[in-house]
């Protein structure tokens, strides 16, 4: 018999975490090892754990997976990430590449993908969702892709409101608006919020 593939899923969203688990609990080729909804906690469990493969969300409420990549590759090498994202958006695919995922996958991932996937990331190879080659090949021909929340996040920015306050206003954590922020950066490619509202402000998205 193969070795079975050691797979910890790290997402905050309990119903994704609940799908993906029940597709790999029903492959014999994977062990499904643990869940985590906070990055913090998975980074802990592998420090005492082996793992073949990490599915790792990119927006986790205590750290990105873009920051818990590069620290799993830089301290387990063999452990392979693949990224898994609603964001089908290209400048974040590449930050996560970049940063040392082997793939990038949508959550609407089929099961018989998502296995597939663990396994040819398992075995080294690149894997990416169908949806994200044209993203990754044209990247600039892209207009970023924001969500209704980024947006508010957006125009709050705009008014120049602080997190704390924005936080306030949205009813959310300024944690979550920082995660939001964060996206925006790596959406509308600039490295502040000046640029960012500029840019933003450039492409009528305010």
């Amino acid at each position: 018999m193969a070795k079975e593939i050691s797979v910890i899923i790290v997402d905050d969203h309990p119903l994704v975490l609940n799908g993906f688990e029940f597709i790999l609990n029903t492959n014999s080729d994977i062990l499904l090892k643990s869940t985590f909804t906070r990055a913090t906690d998975a980074l802990a469990f592998l420090q005492a754990e082996q793992v073949d493969v990490v599915l790792m969300d990119i927006n986790m409420p205590d750290m990105n997976g873009i920051d818990a990549t590069e620290i799993i590759r830089k301290s387990y090498p063999e452990t392979q990430v693949i990224a898994i994202s609603n964001l089908n958006e290209g400048s974040i695919a590449s930050r996560m590449l970049q940063a040392g995922a082997t793939g990038y996958l949508l959550k609407n991932v089929s099961a018989e993908e998502l296995i597939d996937a663990i396994q040819s990331a398992y075995r080294g190879e690149q894997v990416l969702s169908k949806e994200m080659i044209p993203v990754l090949t044209n990247p600039e021909d892209t207009v970023p892709k924001i969500t209704e929340r980024e947006r508010e996040v957006l125009a709050l920015m705009a008014q120049g409101h602080t997190t704390p306050k924005i936080g306030e206003i949205m009813f959310i954590s300024p944690l979550t608006v920082e995660s939001h922020r964060r996206n925006l950066l790596q959406k509308f490619r600039v490295s502040n919020s000046v640029s960012l509202i500029h840019k933003a402000t450039e492409m009528k998205f305010i």
